[in-house]
């Protein structure tokens, strides 16, 4: 059994995560999953993001991380799109980090620290077409960290998807949440 907290994408704590979060704990793994948005949840990536930039994108991952201090530090830190912030925070900076799943958003290694921990084993995963992952810097973050770091992978899938692993969203790929899922499931059970 794996620790992981999960960190939620711009929409809020939606049903698509707490089913990927469901699947997880079916899978034998302890998820904790906070609540970002303090019960906000939003129809539209726009709305979301606006909510976000109300409240303030630093005060959103403070939240995150605040959650986090509440476990202990041999966690996984998983998060979607606005949750990589606090999950990759936290990966690179807390010690004990057990690893990371960067999933729909990858930040330069830069952003917290001059190098990846080692002995972080860490995944990534996005579409090769996302507007976001792939066109906004995303991948070549994802790939400047896999290139440089003993234990990452990188995957990509075919498509143009943002959200695509959020079954509750129309942007749903269930091919490939489906290859997402089984690979995150593998990776945890190798932190056994």
């Amino acid at each position: 059994m794996t620790e992981v907290v999960v960190f939620h994408h711009a929409h809020g704590l939606t049903s698509g995560i707490e089913a990927f979060v469901t699947g997880l704990r079916q899978a034998g793994h302890t998820v904790h999953v906070p609540d970002l948005y303090e019960g906000h949840v939003f129809e539209t990536l726009e709305e979301g993001i606006d909510y976000a930039r109300r409240t303030g994108f630093g005060t959103v991952a403070d939240r995150g991380i605040a959650a986090a201090e509440q476990l202990g530090s041999q966690v996984v830190y998983a998060g979607f799109s606005l949750g990589v912030v606090p999950a990759q925070r936290l990966a690179q900076t807390r010690g004990g980090a057990k690893g990371a799943l960067l999933i729909h958003s990858c930040l330069p290694v830069a952003e917290f620290g001059a190098a990846w921990p080692s002995g972080v084993p860490v995944q990534v995963h996005g579409m090769d077409e996302d507007p976001f992952f792939a066109g906004e810097g995303d991948l070549d973050a994802a790939r400047e960290l896999t290139a440089g770091t003993e234990d990452a992978e990188l995957f990509l899938y075919p498509g143009k998807q943002h959200l695509f692993a959020d079954s509750s969203l129309p942007s749903y790929d269930p091919v490939a949440a489906d290859l997402l899922v089984s690979r995150v499931i593998r990776f945890l059970d190798g932190l056994r």
